[in-house]
């Protein structure tokens, strides 16, 4: 997006310095992009709690991360994502610089949550742990970044727009830094695994037995995950004067809101929100190289984002479309950011990544989901989708770095 002047305010253009990763096929930007291009997949039973009572018990952790002591696991992950981040930027110091830290997220502290309901259960109010309630406050995961990285010259945000937060909080760090109020934005989602989200979906019968097979004629749903992803956005300008990495630019996003219905996507929502992603962007529908789909692997959810694509795209010949939920699972808030990063790898690295555990396509979507196997591709936009609860749409498009502007 060129630095202009819409509406009398200069903009600027947004780019894309540094990624941060915790997830469960790696953790780094080097794991992850290894994990999405060999169709890597996160699942395995679950470790973190008890799943006795429960037909089945795969779901996608995070291994070999351990969470310090007095910090709940999102407030952790969040933290360790976001120190890649700056570290994989070039470690600037960003204490001297005004900045937002904009972190999204489904169900916040809620490992700390479970611990607390279990000892309420087991010794009344007065067993719960103090230090335990002050920290399920679900702001203190920007705040605890904010206080890692000694940033006191921040606005810190937690956005709690369900699924689709990681995408809200990378929109809002793209306006800020566009519009020349912060220099820079740390920004993406984080969730940790827990019982009661486990348990929910499982409620809701929306949990496959095994694997995640998203668009696929016999999937049964989807896996839930844990992770964290998180990007630092930065002027272009002034990444360029300190010498930064650009892996990439944010070039536009598009939200709404349909409120239709609890849990079901409306595919005309999410085609209007496409368009005005495109619109935002200023991108045509053809130059979009491919779309990292919500594809959480439930019936309706596929179908509805299929017909929208469809409808934005054209029935012919849309981008190809994968999910990356099908090595990931559903990372919840944390869905979209790593997404996201996984668009941001896929333009550096050229390729695109697969759905994995693809056997036969539905008809009723009809998509050309880069079944098993990450394809070589030479990629200048990509679109990332988020569909959440309550019809929280957000549609994000990222392009590659080029000396003019991708779009003006």
């Amino acid at each position: 997006m060129g630095a202009g002047d819409r509406a009398g305010v200069m903009t600027r253009r947004v780019a894309v310095t540094g990624l941060g990763v915790v997830s469960p096929i790696g953790i780094g930007v080097a794991a992850f992009t290894g994990g999405l291009r060999s169709g890597r997949s996160g699942a395995a039973p679950a470790r973190s709690f008890d799943t006795t009572g429960f037909e089945h018990d795969i779901a996608c952790e995070v291994p070999d991360f351990e969470e310090p002591a007095g910090v709940g696991r999102t407030s952790a992950l969040a933290v360790a994502a976001a120190r890649m981040a700056v570290e994989h930027a070039g470690a600037p110091d960003l204490r001297e610089r005004r900045g937002l830290v904009a972190i999204g997220s489904t169900m916040g502290e809620s490992r700390d949550i479970d611990t607390l309901v279990a000892q309420e259960l087991a010794d009344g109010p007065a067993g719960l742990d103090p230090a335990v309630v002050r920290r399920i406050n679900a702001g203190r995961l920007s705040v605890s970044i904010a206080h890692e990285l000694g940033l006191t010259d921040v606005e810190a945000v937690t956005i709690p727009t369900a699924c689709a937060a990681g995408n809200y909080a990378i929109g809002y760090g793209y306006d800020v830094v566009r519009a020349g109020e912060a220099g820079f934005a740390l920004c993406g989602g984080a969730d940790a695994l827990c019982r009661k989200t486990f348990a929910g979906f499982y409620r809701l019968g929306a949990m496959a037995p095994e694997r995640c097979q998203p668009f696929d004629r016999g999937r049964r749903g989807m896996l839930t995950g844990e992770g964290a992803g998180v990007m630092l956005l930065e002027d272009l300008d002034s990444a360029r004067e300190r010498g930064a990495p650009i892996l990439a630019e944010v070039l536009g996003y598009g939200l709404n809101c349909d409120a239709a219905h609890p849990v079901a996507p409306d595919a005309g929502s999410v085609a209007r929100c496409m368009r005005l992603a495109l619109k935002n962007a200023a991108v045509k529908p053809e130059e979009v190289g491919f779309i990292s789909a919500h594809g959480t692997a439930t019936k309706a959810n596929d179908i509805a984002e299929a017909r929208a694509v469809k409808e934005v795209f054209g029935e012919e010949s849309p981008p190809r479309t994968v999910s990356m939920k099908s090595m990931l699972g559903h990372t919840l808030g944390a869905a979209s950011a790593l997404a996201a990063i996984g668009c941001v790898v896929a333009l550096t690295e050229g390729f695109i990544p697969p759905t994995i555990n693809h056997v036969e396509t539905d008809p009723e979507c009809g998509l050309d989901c880069v079944p098993n196997h990450a394809v070589p591709a030479d990629l200048r936009v990509v679109q990332n989708n988020a569909l959440a609860f309550g019809g929280n749409n957000a549609i994000l498009l990222l392009g590659r770095y080029e000396a003019e502007a991708v779009a003006t």
